[in-house]
């Protein structure tokens, strides 16, 4: 049953229910949703519902129809969300897990965790106890191969997992492995599932080779049962009468599950097919279904392989695999998971060199000395690290990989308008949230080498923008001087540095002239002296709380798509006056791979306490999908 909870139920009230249900033998889980809160309560005895309605602090009792209690959507509406390592499994993500089929030996899976690793997996997989049909194949290295395993995750940063087979390995494994496996063979192994679930560690479910649905989800009832709320199922393929193929894969499931459970489903196109050619084109297919997750064997030398050597991907073809997967995740509207890089800290932080925990990085698009990083030393002063990146994927990717904890990006400029690419970058990628803003005054320079003048100046180079703005001063008092567009402002200033060129000049930000020890010629030069940008500051979402301002947050930034039918846009948008939200911004952005359909980005105000949390569980019900990209102190 379902025992719903009051909202300003007290810990004694919740106390005594939970003792009371434990005393008749069920079992209880507590749930804690962005709606309400509420026990699972399982098991075999009996109870008339209605004596546990009476208990103060009940709401609402709700009998579970389903055979599979604690999976079942009856018992919780939200998606799960399985955490392995730093890895997140569900929730709008797309998780890799790569790798052999078995450890064959130490180099071989180093050589693979690079490759794998390198090309975009986020979990390492391979076998140490291998169940093979015949018994002359070979059987796994056992606890050496963990071992190798092991090591192998923790030299790439990579959690790992590998199959479990015999009740009595657990307790080994648990000590070398992130997350437990399941395979097909042994998904209704009850006394495996239920010494697993005992140790409360992440799961993958294998569906069994010719299991029903109903029969794969019991399979997960029991290890939720017995401990564990981290399950992730697993569709592998089943077995029918078709013979091209080594099973025949259930792609119809995964919308299927997702309906009946709120546990994560990922795709093994490599079982499913058992035939290399068909893996990537079956991988995309079960990610376009709504697969939250693939497993993939890839080997370095398929031919030689100990075992499913036909199935395994070459190195190659994997890369090749996630660069498609990385375009389709952006027409499904979902973005692939990625984890950081894991190496030592050095203080040159060469490229792909993870920061040291307590030292402050913070990533940005440009050269040294832009305004980018003149709002980073606002918003966390002079001592902090900053990574200039090249473009503002570079400076998202940063931040996603680990090289920097926190990005500056800019998202509006009031002459120049919405940068738009920062708005699809924020959408694109689930596991970056909006934690802060900033806003700085433009104020344009004209720069120079040491000693050079402005009568000297012949050619001024700047960002199209940073020329634009300066228009009349260019027109004017620069008019014997030509205008050159640059990639970047700050940069226009490094170049005239070093033509060593006197009659060259730079239109960028005092930062810049101190950053290449230059001259300022002239100071507050823009045409418009209202010029301001305004810039997020983003984090990966685990490392969220630690930039947030003491100050109260007041403002929200969310994603939504809706039903294309006249009145739709304004349905949402009524939500927010309803219940007092000021909406600052909106925009419209074209989805990728989806021509002619949009989806609409929107600041607001969250008004008085509560009224957000209320108003976005009505536009979730009346949107097609609705996403909060972060929730921020405002001061404008």
């Amino acid at each position: 049953m379902i025992v719903v909870l009051q909202k300003q139920i007290t810990d004694k009230q919740k106390d005594a229910i939970r003792t009371l249900l434990t005393e008749r033998g069920y079992t209880i889980k507590e749930i804690v949703g962005s709606e309400e809160t509420v026990f699972g309560a399982v098991g075999r005895p009996a109870i008339d519902l209605r004596e546990v309605e009476m208990l103060d602090g009940v709401a609402s009792v709700i009998p579970i129809s389903k055979p599979f209690k604690l999976a079942s959507r009856e018992l919780k509406k939200e998606d799960t969300i399985v955490t392995v390592g730093r890895v997140k499994i569900g929730g709008g993500r797309i998780a890799i897990i790569a790798g052999p089929c078995a450890v064959e030996s130490r180099d071989q899976i180093m050589e693979i965790a690079a490759s794998v690793r390198e090309a975009g997996a986020v979990v390492l997989r391979g076998g140490a106890f291998k169940p093979r049909t015949s018994p002359y194949s070979f059987q796994g290295l056992g606890e050496e191969g963990l071992g190798y395993l092991k090591e192998a995750g923790e030299a790439y940063g990579m959690p790992t997992t590998s199959e479990v087979v015999n009740p009595s390995d657990v307790p080994l494994m648990a000590r070398y492995i992130d997350m437990f496996q399941i395979g097909a063979r042994n998904m209704q192994n009850f006394e495996l599932l239920k010494a697993v679930g005992k140790t409360g560690m992440p799961v993958l479910l294998k569906r069994g080779l010719c299991a029903t649905i109903e029969e794969w989800l019991m399979a997960a009832e029991y290890l939720m049962a017995s401990g564990t709320d981290q399950v992730v199922l697993c569709e592998r393929g089943i077995r029918t009468y078709e013979r091209a193929t080594r099973n025949t894969l259930d792609i119809s499931a995964i919308p299927v599950v997702q309906k009946m459970t709120h546990l994560p489903v990922i795709g093994d196109p490599s079982h499913a097919t058992g035939l290399r050619e068909m893996v990537s084109p079956m991988s995309l297919a079960l990610v376009a279904s709504g697969a939250s997750g693939l497993m993939v064997e890839v080997h370095n030398h398929p031919e030689k392989a100990l075992s499913d050597g036909p199935q395994s991907l070459y190195p190659a073809q994997f890369e090749k695999l996630m660069r498609d997967l990385q375009a389709l995740s952006q027409v499904v509207g979902r973005s692939l998971e990625r984890i950081p890089r894991i190496t030592m800290p050095t203080k040159g932080r060469e490229e792909g060199v993870a920061p040291a925990a307590d030292h402050l990085i913070v990533s940005f698009q440009g050269e040294r000395g832009a305004y980018s990083e003149l709002a980073i030393r606002r918003a966390f002063g002079e001592e902090c690290e900053v990574l200039p990146c090249k473009t503002f994927q570079a400076a998202f990717d940063a931040v996603l990989d680990g090289r920097a904890l926190y990005g500056m990006i800019p998202v509006e400029n009031t002459l120049g308008g919405t940068i738009l690419e920062n708005l699809d970058l924020l959408d694109r990628h689930r596991a970056i949230e909006v934690v802060g803003e900033q806003q700085i005054r433009i104020i344009h320079n004209l720069i120079g080498l040491p000693g050079s003048t402005v009568e000297q100046i012949r050619e001024v180079y700047s960002h199209p923008q940073g020329l634009a703005q300066c228009t009349e001063y260019l027109a004017s008092t620069l008019s014997h001087a030509q205008p050159i567009s640059f990639f970047d402002t700050a940069g226009a200033v490094g170049f005239v540095k070093e033509s060593g060129d006197p009659t060259k000049a730079a239109i960028a930000g005092v930062t810049a002239a101190k950053v290449y020890q230059m001259e300022i010629l002239d100071e507050g030069i823009e045409s418009n002296p209202r010029n301001y940008t305004r810039f997020y500051v983003i984090s990966r979402e685990e490392n969220a709380p630690a930039v947030r301002s003491s100050a109260p947050v007041n403002r929200a930034s969310l994603v939504f798509t809706v039903s294309d039918r006249p009145g739709s846009l304004f349905e949402a948008l009524l939500v927010l006056t309803k219940h007092g939200l000021n909406m600052k911004k909106l925009e419209s952005r074209p989805i990728a791979g989806k021509p002619w359909e949009y989806s609409f980005f929107v600041e607001t105000e969250l008004g008085d306490e509560g009224a957000f949390e209320v108003a976005f569980d009505e536009l979730e019900s009346i949107c097609k999908s609705v996403r909060v990209l972060g929730t921020y102190t405002s001061t404008l």
